[in-house]
């Protein structure tokens, strides 16, 4: 954005064979314009100069306003909101979001001028992804073209913002939401080794990510706890996941089973510096790959017993849904596994048969006794 200056053009006489010419020039959109006014014997000097001024009276008056570049939706996201938006997004959100926007918004959207775009336009984009996707991926959709749009008004790119009306519309039926039983459990546990055994155990009892379990150094364990103050996400450390400008670290309780395998597991790195870490790769001087592990060691095993689909974000819904099962005060569990209330309630958490038949028993039982 810059703002717009009066513009007096120059005029000159330029010979042109037997003839001499008035020649106009002025700048127009960040180009130089030249014009031929005439003959220098049919105009004089005053007359040239006031057939310039007439030109150039629809540039000036803008002049002290400011004007915007007549951006395109790919060149605002590329070269205005996304360098923004690196600046406080974690890695794990950038690399995500980028992706999200650059293969569905860009591609639908990046030779249009954002100023021309209008909600009728964007709701049937949503419409249509919404057939094939995802309620979370439209969501997200719905989100960043509501971020865009705010920016783009913010900077004077665009008058108003269209995005305001915008909903996010009936979606693909996303699969199951599953959950381990205590059958299930009991089968990965039989199947595992002690270093997937111990990390499997993290993950579901003691509510851990897998990026967070990954980067636990020596020093951080204590006798019934681990202090989580760093995860590891593509190889890079980084703070754990939470919102920004909060204190993001926090100490995690673990279970008896985990401190008995874990008790076990670190035997082998009597005499390390607290600074190794618990899960190291081959080199021992990085962590062990996320991808790597369960690829190569979890799933296979899992596979044995059936469990291929206990990924571990199944573990984490698992968490959540026998925290609750078990009466775990709802504060108490998503302290422990490092998110809201919300979080845990809405995302994580899943009620199984046994509990809503309870439900209705107690509902029924306070209506009628």
């Amino acid at each position: 954005m810059r703002r717009k200056r009066f513009m007096k053009g120059s005029l000159r006489q330029r010979k042109h064979g037997r003839n001499r010419l008035w020649l106009a020039q002025w700048w127009e959109d960040g180009s130089r314009r030249t014009k031929v006014l005439g003959k220098c014997t049919e105009f004089t000097k005053g007359q040239a100069e006031a057939m310039l001024a007439s030109i150039l009276q629809p540039l000036n008056d803008m002049a002290g306003k400011k004007t915007v570049r007549p951006f395109t939706f790919k060149e605002f996201v590329e070269e205005v909101y996304l360098p923004v938006c690196r600046r406080k997004w974690k890695e794990s959100t950038r690399s995500t979001t980028e992706n999200r926007i650059s293969l569905h918004l860009v591609g639908e959207f990046g030779t249009r001028r954002i100023a021309d775009m209008n909600r009728d336009q964007m709701q049937t984009y949503l419409d249509k992804m919404a057939v094939t996707h995802s309620h979370s991926v439209v969501a997200h959709l719905r989100w960043d073209l509501s971020g865009i749009f705010k920016m783009a008004m913010s900077d004077g790119a665009v008058d108003l913002n269209p995005t305001l009306g915008l909903y996010t519309p009936a979606c693909k039926v996303g699969k199951e939401k599953r959950v381990l039983t205590k059958e299930d459990i009991k089968k990965a546990l039989d199947v595992l080794g002690l270093r997937e055994r111990l990390m499997f155990r993290m993950a579901l009892f003691d509510g851990m990510r897998p990026g967070e379990i990954l980067a636990i150094r020596l020093g951080k364990i204590s006798d019934d706890s681990v202090l989580i103050d760093q995860r590891v996400y593509r190889g890079r450390m980084d703070t754990p996941k939470g919102r920004k400008g909060k204190r993001t670290s926090r100490v995690v309780a673990l279970s008896s089973g985990t401190k008995e395998d874990l008790q076990q597991w670190r035997k082998q790195f009597e005499g390390r510096s607290p600074e190794a870490f618990l899960f190291p790769s081959e080199a021992a001087i990085t962590t062990v790959s996320r991808d790597n592990m369960w690829r190569r060691n979890l799933e296979p095993k899992l596979a044995t017993a059936g469990l291929e689909w206990a990924t571990f974000q199944v573990l984490r819904r698992t968490n959540a849904s026998l925290s609750r099962k078990a009466k775990i005060d709802d504060k108490v569990a998503a302290d422990q596994r490092g998110h809201g209330l919300g979080v845990s309630l809405e995302v994580y958490s899943v009620s199984d048969l046994q509990q809503k038949i309870e439900a209705v028993k107690r509902l029924e039982s306070e209506a009628i006794l």
